[in-house]
């Protein structure tokens, strides 16, 4: 298998939101098996790809401080991609990252770049990789990766993540996600979640996990909350204030700490109503609040 075109690809990688997060048990692994509606959303990092002759990986990114080295998913993401081609090592990729997903912030966005670029990449080889062999390459780099090599926009994830069931999205709403600044610490969130929920996470395993037929707008959840809210009140506070702005639900993505309301578009608000109530919501927590899709 080989790299069959020297283009420059242009890519976006779209944020998640987690509509539904159930954490079943702890692995032996150390991962958590998780049930979990997930979509994708609007908000989008950019992704640049240059190939080149000159063998090696480079990276540069803009939009936020983030590592331009090894320790960043999409820098991985390529080394394996790579590593899948028999001219791999005399090829050159230059990749230039633009950050508009905030980090660490539960919306996937790392996870999304390494997945997006997996994609990306494939759609380069001779011989494409099926996307049952893309989800294995996703799945070694982190429990959020699988997702984003998926076509489908909503899924139904679970295992940590890698176990994908197409289900229909949520649709005919706005989200607004309210972002504080706070960078969230994923391992954290689930340590302490874990230290105080053994009985739970002992006892209701096989009654927790999620069907099709769950998934609707009343029954949006997620086990982490309470967790993230104990470290981070603040995430309370943004939650009041979409309920009172007249969000239909109200929830926090993934570890938090952005908060996501839900605006139906059966109740005929304008865009610029939404606007406004961004525009205040900016003023309270600063420029990371998005309108998105």
């Amino acid at each position: 298998m080989k790299v069959a075109s020297q283009n420059t690809l242009h890519l976006k990688a779209p944020a998640k939101i987690n509509l539904i997060l159930r954490v079943l048990a702890k692995r032996e692994d150390g991962y958590h098996d998780l049930s979990s509606w997930m979509q994708k959303i609007s908000l989008h990092d950019e992704i640049t790809v240059q190939f080149s002759e000159s063998p090696g990986i480079f990276l540069t990114c803009s939009g936020t401080e983030v590592p331009a080295a090894k320790g960043n998913l999409i820098w991985q993401a390529a080394e394996v991609m790579l590593s899948k081609c028999e001219n791999g090592h005399d090829t050159g990729i230059t990749i230039h990252l633009h950050k508009n997903i905030p980090v660490a912030a539960g919306l996937g966005g790392g996870s999304s770049d390494a997945g997006t670029l997996l994609k990306g990449l494939n759609d380069c080889f001779s011989e494409r990789l099926s996307e049952g062999e893309l989800v294995g390459l996703a799945k070694s780099l982190g429990a959020d990766v699988p997702f984003f090599v998926s076509e489908s926009q909503s899924v139904l994830a679970t295992g940590i993540g890698d176990k994908l069931l197409p289900v229909t999205p949520l649709h005919n709403c706005t989200f607004l996600l309210v972002n504080p600044g706070i960078s969230v610490s994923t391992q954290e969130i689930f340590t302490k979640f874990a230290l105080t929920n053994t009985d739970k996470n002992s006892t209701l395993t096989g009654f927790r996990t999620l069907e099709p037929k769950d998934l609707r707008l009343a029954a949006l959840e997620n086990d982490l909350e309470k967790t993230s809210i104990k470290l981070f009140p603040v995430i309370s506070k943004i939650k009041h204030d979409l309920q009172v702005s007249g969000a239909d639900a109200v929830l926090m993505s993934g570890s938090g700490p952005t908060v996501f309301g839900v605006f139906t578009d059966s109740k005929n608000r304008s865009e610029e109503h939404l606007n406004q109530i961004a525009a205040r919501l900016r003023h309270d927590y600063g420029e990371q609040v998005y309108l998105t899709k």
